[in-house]
């Protein structure tokens, strides 16, 4: 297998992405954090995590095996919810016992946990539900520290707005930033996408992509209730099934399909200028229980140079499924999730002595941490997320939309008294959307829904 002549990121395109957010103000600068210029291979590096759920506890366990780069160690945690933290201390503690050293007193309950856990690190995880990432991206940065968060990066335009503006600031204090799409450290992608960019089947001129597959994990209201021994608020309800919910998910063209249109956006070096859409529901009605979001998106997407990608995601059982990408050019065609190329430059990927990307990312950030390096994804990680929500907000109205214009969107979703870190919210804050008389909640309309 011959190396590609180079590995070439995606990058943001769209006429400077970040200059559209120059006017909004970042919080106020703190010191850089201690590490801004490296730190030595003695140097313990300080990690806390904020959101315990299964990926944020994946992600530690990634962050934290990156020992062999110098050691780390886990010291806070911050959560809503005690079971969830607690169920992922035990977890952590069984595979990096000498590693995890979080006492009572760093282990943070509450809507303002992140806050303190924050304060105790070098090194921050965050991977709540994605409405909460530009809250806690803001208070990372404005503390100094250095970032690992989850895609997506936000649930809505104005987060993404916040989060380019906290990220103007971060590169000022030199904190390095990953975003979990790690397809960008998956060697397989990484060699696809440079044969792509040297021109291995010409000019592309169309794309398409899928995330199709069944509904993820649901949390019902009733076995909530009985597991805990109370009736839950509605906003706690919420936050435990937050996947059924746009104000903290997103939609699942954002929570999942992010990672497909993040590499058509790596494929043409930036993001979509426009998009129109279909969506709904077919399945998602049997109750309170599936909460507010589409179980089905078409989409297309067109591209500065007027090619389209077609986009399909879809939560159905019982159907076609594939999570994939491909496009087609002058000279042939390619399957890049399966690293293929068909045409005149026919070449295929052998995977021997692959890394897992997951991993890789981790140990891509720690590294650059560690050698003081400038290490930021957030461009391509700010502008996937707006494409996939630029996707859902095309559904969501039945409005061709340019991305431009979604992105400076003054229908926000997520509640603003959030950004205050509030540790009275269970009590003050009321989510966007509550069920009906029928217990069902409502649901965009395409051709009535306002997005912008």
């Amino acid at each position: 297998m011959n190396p590609p002549s180079k590995i070439v990121p995606a990058t943001l395109g769209r006429r400077s992405f970040l200059k559209s957010t120059g006017a909004l103000a970042a919080a106020s600068a703190l010191p850089v954090e201690r590490f801004a210029f490296g730190a030595s291979n003695n140097d313990t590096l300080k990690l806390a995590l904020i959101g315990c759920g299964g990926r944020g506890s994946g992600a530690a366990n990634q962050a934290l095996s990156t020992s062999n780069l110098g050691p780390v160690k886990l010291i806070a945690v911050g959560d809503v919810h005690e079971d969830r933290m607690q169920s992922s201390l035990t977890n952590l503690q069984k595979t990096h016992a000498d590693r995890v050293d979080v006492p009572k007193e760093r282990q943070f309950l509450g809507f303002d946990a992140y806050k303190k856990a924050i304060a105790e690190a070098d090194v921050v995880i965050l991977s709540t539900p994605p409405g909460f990432r530009p809250v806690h991206f803001e208070e990372a940065v404005r503390q100094g520290k250095h970032i690992f968060m989850e895609k997506p990066v936000a649930s809505d335009a104005n987060g993404v707005r916040r989060i380019l503006a906290a990220a103007a600031e971060a590169k000022k204090k030199k904190l390095k930033i990953g975003v979990g799409l790690q397809r960008h450290h998956q060697l397989g992608y990484q060699e696809t996408l440079a044969r792509l960019h040297d021109g291995a089947i010409g000019d592309i001129t169309s794309m398409r992509c899928y995330w199709n597959g069944n509904r993820p994990w649901q949390k019902k209201r009733a076995d909530l209730n009985k597991q805990y021994g109370k009736e839950l608020s509605e906003l706690e309800y919420q936050l435990r099934n937050w996947y059924y919910f746009t104000w903290i998910c997103g939609d699942h063209i954002a929570e999942q399909h992010i990672h497909n249109l993040d590499v058509i956006n790596w494929v043409k070096n930036g993001p979509p200028v426009k998009a129109r859409a279909m969506g709904g529901r077919e399945l998602n009605n049997g109750g309170s229980d599936d909460g507010e979001i589409f179980d089905h998106f078409a989409c297309e997407f067109e591209y500065a140079d007027g090619s389209i990608c077609y986009s399909y995601c879809r939560h159905q059982p019982g159907c076609w499924n594939s999570v994939s990408e491909h496009a087609v050019g002058t000279k042939g065609h390619v399957d890049i999730s399966g690293y293929k190329i068909y045409g005149d430059n026919q070449w295929r990927f052998k995977t021997e002595g692959a890394k897992d990307p997951y991993q890789q990312e981790h140990d891509d950030l720690f590294k650059a941490i560690r050698e003081g390096k400038e290490y930021s994804e957030i461009e391509y990680g700010a502008s996937s997320t707006m494409t996939s929500i630029l996707g859902r907000m095309a559904a969501y109205s039945g409005k061709e939309l340019e991305y431009d214009a979604a992105l400076k969107s003054t229908v926000n979703i997520f509640p603003e008294e959030f950004y205050s870190g509030d540790p009275r919210a269970w009590e003050t804050v009321q989510p966007p959307n509550k069920p009906g008389p029928d217990g069902l909640y409502p649901r965009a309309i395409p051709g009535k829904t306002k997005v912008i």
